[in-house]
């Protein structure tokens, strides 16, 4: 009986441990895709997404397939600047069987102040990819209705051209 929770303690070490050790490879995997992002390098910022991956930024019409993401950020990586995020604070958490997690992330950019990311990332052959991430800026709860006055007309007009 003793052996047996002594391997039952091993295991429940060498499992505890794998976590430890996706979890860091994951925080490595985001780290380094706004790295890529801060430094202007296309290449290794999107060959850390997978190719079916989608972006949602901050405006309603931000809904991009891998290919539609491209195409926009194509220009901004050229001028050798992109965008900037400095994570403040990041939760990630992985599935049961280890091939997928999902994080969610507070960041800092001189252009957009305070955002919050969140993302799922599968894994692919042995690698890390992010395959979705929705990128979105914190608004104060004091100032919500301001903000709702300052963008209704935006939001009207974006609302027509959805419907027609």
């Amino acid at each position: 009986m003793k052996l047996f929770f002594q391997i039952l303690l091993i295991l429940g070490f060498a499992s505890a441990s794998q976590a430890q050790e996706e979890n860091s490879q994951i925080n490595q995997v985001i780290d380094a895709w706004h790295e890529a992002a801060s430094e202007a390098n296309f290449e290794n910022y999107f060959g850390l997404m997978t190719e079916d991956s989608h972006f949602i930024g901050t405006d309603a019409s931000e809904n991009w397939s891998f290919e539609e993401f491209k195409s926009f950020s194509k220009p901004y990586f050229n001028k050798g600047k992109a965008w900037t995020f400095s994570p403040v604070e990041r939760h990630v958490y992985i599935s049961s069987a280890q091939n997928f997690a999902w994080f969610d992330e507070l960041l800092n950019s001189d252009h957009m102040g305070i955002c919050r990311g969140s993302g799922v990332l599968v894994l692919k052959d042995g690698q890390w990819k992010i395959q979705h991430y929705v990128l979105s800026i914190v608004v104060p709860n004091e100032l919500v209705k301001n903000l709702n006055e300052s963008k209704s007309e935006h939001d009207q007009n974006f609302m027509k051209n959805q419907q027609n």
